[in-house]
């Protein structure tokens, strides 16, 4: 059977702590008709999924890589959302760890510091009720979950594995910046990672494309994805332009 011809890319979006593909799923429609959009679950997500949520970063990174294995081929890119943003910057650190192709973009977004600051606050700690309202307060958990006591209890379990892996994730430093350009997308109304605390990120790659803010709190993308989707694809173009002229300079 001859092999289905390769995308022009392959994006993959990585969801926030608690979330699924379900918030992403219009996402697709926003890309070129060549490339392929694909937004992988973790473990844990909903009634239909028995297994457990990830307990751990390492857990979970392993999952996407056995899940993503045969899809990390030709020209791809990574843009993760909040805890999903980690994913991204932690997978691409583990391909090229393992002498692999990385992507040839890194989109981080809502994703304050590599580090979580010790006085953080931790909302996976907090009480049902604390917690119900920190999430209508950040928005991206529908309103039902929140409100219907028997959905609560189905879906905390998950969205408190989530939030633990995202709020005491510790990573080693750096031998040498990624070689991979990198971009960082925020609210600029975003309470939990403001805009002051994505700076950080210019740091940590050989080429930093910059910061783009746009308005709205933690999940600015919810009204203006045209618009999100339409800066992550100029990036993509950015980031692809140099490493072509890096790979016709060697």
């Amino acid at each position: 059977m001859p092999r289905a011809e390769e995308p022009e890319l392959r994006l993959f979006v990585f969801h926030h702590s608690g979330g699924s593909h379900l918030a992403y799923r219009d996402w697709p429609s926003q890309f070129p008709a060549g490339w392929e959009v694909r937004c992988p679950d973790a473990p844990g997500r909903g009634p239909r999924d028995g297994r457990p949520a990830s307990a751990s970063t390492e857990a979970l990174l392993d999952h996407h890589l056995r899940e993503l294995d045969g899809e990390l081929t030709g020209r791809y890119a990574f843009f993760g959302h909040s805890m999903g943003g980690m994913i991204a910057y932690e997978l691409t650190r583990r391909l090229l760890d393992a002498g692999r192709t990385p992507p040839v973009w890194l989109g981080v977004s809502a994703r304050g510091t590599l580090h979580p600051d010790g006085d953080a606050h931790r909302r996976h700690l907090l009480s049902d009720e604390e917690l119900r309202g920190e999430l209508a307060a950040m928005g991206g958990t529908p309103s039902i979950v929140l409100e219907h006591q028997e959905l609560w209890e189905l879906f905390a379990p998950t969205i408190r594995a989530d939030l633990r892996i995202s709020e005491t994730w510790r990573t080693p430093p750096l031998a040498a910046p990624l070689p991979v350009p990198l971009s960082v997308f925020g609210g600029s109304r975003d309470k939990v990672a403001p805009p002051h605390r994505l700076e950080g990120w210019a740091a940590v790659c050989e080429h930093f494309l910059g910061l783009h803010l746009f308005d709205g709190g933690h999940f600015y993308f919810q009204d203006r994805l045209p618009e999100v989707a339409a800066r992550i694809q100029r990036e993509v173009r950015r980031a692809t332009a140099l490493t072509d002229r890096a790979a016709a300079a060697l």
